[in-house]
């Protein structure tokens, strides 16, 4: 489903699972690539994870379900920490002290803002996200 968005500009994801969930990001700013995490979001509930008009057209999101275990992932691999961190860089992580993590891609289509929503397992899958432009 595609939302104009008549004022904001953001990303934001929406946890539309019964589960808390925790999110890491990663993006490209005007120097180097960079990961930021963890955003902790309460079941059935949404959250902005940069403000402001999206700057690059690829932004990367990995996402762990605390309660039931699981997670949303992806190939793009960049570092991670297990507790709050902004980590500069993408290369190197072990070698770093860092975890290596798979991220999915989000292709925003140069849009200046989006919405990712992370809904429950089906039957047949771990899980899905879906990503919004607004």
């Amino acid at each position: 489903m595609i939302f104009p968005s008549q004022a904001s500009a953001e990303l934001r994801v929406c946890n539309k699972t019964s589960s808390r969930v925790g999110i890491a990001i990663g993006y490209k700013d005007d120097k180097a690539w960079k990961t930021e995490g963890w955003w902790n979001l309460p079941a059935s509930s949404c959250e902005t994870l940069l403000a402001g008009p999206l700057s690059s057209r690829y932004y990367y999101v990995y996402a762990i379900d605390y309660d039931r275990g699981g997670e949303w992932s992806g190939r793009s691999y960049m570092c991670t920490e297990e507790k709050t961190f902004t980590i500069n860089g993408v290369e190197d992580c072990i070698r770093r002290g860092k975890e290596r993590t798979g991220f999915f891609e989000i292709d925003t289509g140069e849009q200046r803002a989006w919405t990712v929503q992370l809904t429950e397992p089906g039957r047949a899958s771990l899980g899905s996200a879906s990503a919004t432009p607004q």
